[in-house]
């Protein structure tokens, strides 16, 4: 019998233990890494669980029936989790995403959301706190997330067209079902609704004007985003790339566009309104056009590891100085630490040779 393969999110080890710096200055908000950047962005896994298999993301061949997720056990608690996003908080971050896997299948994660909104930023404004779900199960989920403070939502939709969602999601889930969730979360206020859509070439790029046509007037924002090389189970290659400058160009051609300014330093989506004022769309560009240089995000993974970059190989063990018994002190030195020795560009110097690394999966870092 020949060996199963396990992924690197098993594979990996255990992650190092941020080392812990003597006389380290007080977090000031400041805190830079060696390319000049910032920390703004903390993206949060809960789960490593998800009840899509998408094809780029979670594929049946490697996260099939036998596959072993994390023990609860293993996970952080929403206090630890909570604890961990005040501390970023000491170190400049102000707007916090809660993904997976599915974040909407952690048990009471409107509990989580309620904790999280209690926040603030350092200039003591409230958190920016959002989430990203596949929708599925927002028409039950989306008045309470919003009850307990969350801000907005993004919802992955990969096409219009019913058989292709299906043969994507690999669950045989309907485009029906999904747009339900996305009127959900409007009707309970969780707007503007951003909707992303990851494109592969010669699977779903036929769809991408459809999309844009969808949704245009409507309020929601659609983000069009590469195919990516995250992890080492989704069969990425080049030639799947369908690059943003071509879906503006097929969108523009049909529905006229006019570049926008980004709203912030440091957003990874390139904005171009529609001509005629009726909202915009976003593309994410991070094969064709490498935004490393403006990169603010840290995520935290569902048992606690801090990775510097979406592509990386391994972590840095919070966990394991939450529960040793380190004060927040002791933990934000080290973070600072972590972030001030960060150099990650992945995307400026990715090869076919680096897309063939094993790395962290997606499903495990949050996307």
């Amino acid at each position: 019998m020949t060996a199963r393969v396990i992924p690197i999110a098993r594979q990996a080890p255990a992650g190092a233990v941020p080392r812990i710096p003597r006389d380290a200055a007080p977090a000031d908000g400041t805190l830079a890494d060696t390319r000049g950047r910032r920390l703004h962005d903390l993206r949060i896994s809960v789960t490593d669980r998800c009840n899509f298999r998408c094809t780029y993301c979670m594929p049946k061949s490697v996260f099939d029936k036998d596959y072993t997720f994390l023990p609860h056990g293993e996970l952080l608690s929403f206090e630890e989790i909570t604890r961990v996003a005040r501390i970023f908080a000491r170190h400049g971050v102000e707007k916090l995403r809660l993904t997976g896997g599915e974040p909407l299948l952690r048990k009471n994660v409107e509990d989580l959301v309620a904790m999280l909104a209690g926040l603030s930023t350092r200039g003591g404004a409230p958190m920016d706190l959002t989430l990203t779900t596949n929708g599925s199960l927002l028409p039950r989920k989306a008045r309470a997330l919003k009850a307990a403070g969350l801000k907005r939502v993004t919802v992955s939709l990969d096409s219009l067209d019913d058989a292709v969602f299906r043969a994507m999601n690999d669950v045989d889930f309907p485009v029906a079902r999904v747009l339900e969730g996305i009127d959900a979360a409007a009707a309970a206020g969780l707007a503007p609704v951003k909707i992303n859509m990851v494109v592969k070439k010669g699977v779903n790029d036929g769809d991408v004007v459809a999309m844009a046509r969808r949704f245009k007037g409507s309020g929601h924002i659609v983000r069009f985003i590469e195919f990516m090389d995250v992890g080492s189970s989704n069969g990425w290659r080049m030639d799947d790339v369908v690059p943003s400058a071509e879906i503006v160009r097929r969108i523009d051609a049909a529905l006229p566009l006019v570049e926008a300014e980004p709203n912030y330093s440091g957003e990874v989506a390139e904005r171009w309104r529609y001509a005629d004022g009726s909202g915009e769309i976003g593309v994410i560009s991070s094969v064709t056009q490498a935004f490393c240089a403006t990169c603010t995000r840290a995520r935290l993974s569902t048992e606690g590891k801090l990775f510097t970059c979406l592509f990386a190989q391994s972590g840095h063990d919070l966990r394991a100085l939450l529960r040793a018994g380190h004060d927040d002190d002791e933990i934000a030195a080290a973070v600072g630490l972590v972030w001030s020795e960060r150099a990650d560009r992945y995307s400026e110097i990715r090869t076919a040779a680096t897309a063939r690394s094993r790395k962290i999966e997606m499903s495990y870092i949050g996307g």
